[in-house]
């Protein structure tokens, strides 16, 4: 599969280009994708055999989960159900931005949720209409890119479609926090550290 690389404006995204790589996604392809933080590789969450070229793209075991990038908080919520309070506290504070939350899934699991601060991720989350499983656009275990030229050199002609806006304007990986135990933990701090996360929301973060 050759890569089509489309250039994009972050500050006024192309609706055409918005709307081919959904189109690629959506029929099972992958996607890498633009946010503020690094570049993402998105694939349809509810496709197997997109989660499976997902999983050899990035070297990765297929028992661990990934985190899914919203286009907007209803999204989020329509995936989970109800969100716990300490999730929602977390989302009026830093949404969009980089914080991903892992919150309490249908089945009982944890579902890690994210919507990014950046024109181009949500136009293009929104054009999807499925829920974007995207990690970060590299092979597990190498650094996550921060330009369109990285993800391609890592990963190839595994990818269908590359949205290039240029370099990402924060340069390091979202922070991750769990609320499913009615705290906030901290599993990767980030872009957003644990000292402002814990001021924003007056409470004791592990």
């Amino acid at each position: 599969m050759s890569v089509r690389v489309l250039a994009i404006r972050s500050d006024q995204p192309d609706p055409a280009a918005i709307a081919e790589a959904a189109r690629v996604l959506r029929h099972g392809g992958l996607v890498v994708f633009p946010t503020e933080t690094v570049y993402g590789l998105g694939a349809d969450a509810t496709n197997p055999a997109a989660i499976e070229r997902l999983n050899r793209a990035k070297g990765r075991p297929p028992e661990k989960p990934y985190s899914m990038h919203v286009g907007s908080r209803e999204q989020a919520q329509a995936l989970v159900g109800a969100l716990p309070p300490l999730a929602a506290r977390l989302m009026d504070a830093f949404w969009p931005g980089p914080l991903t939350i892992i919150v309490p899934g249908p089945q009982g699991t944890g579902v890690g949720l994210r919507l990014p601060d950046h024109p181009v991720a949500l136009a293009f989350l929104r054009a999807c209409g499925v829920p974007v499983a995207a990690p970060s656009a590299n092979r597990s275990g190498s650094p996550p890119p921060t330009e369109a030229g990285e993800a391609i050199a890592a990963l190839g002609e595994d990818v269908g479609c590359v949205l290039d806006a240029g370099p990402t304007p924060v340069g390091r990986e979202s922070t991750v926090v769990d609320v499913c135990a009615d705290r906030v933990d901290i599993r990767r701090e980030g872009a957003i550290s644990a000292a402002t996360i814990r001021a924003a929301i007056q409470q004791t973060v592990r």
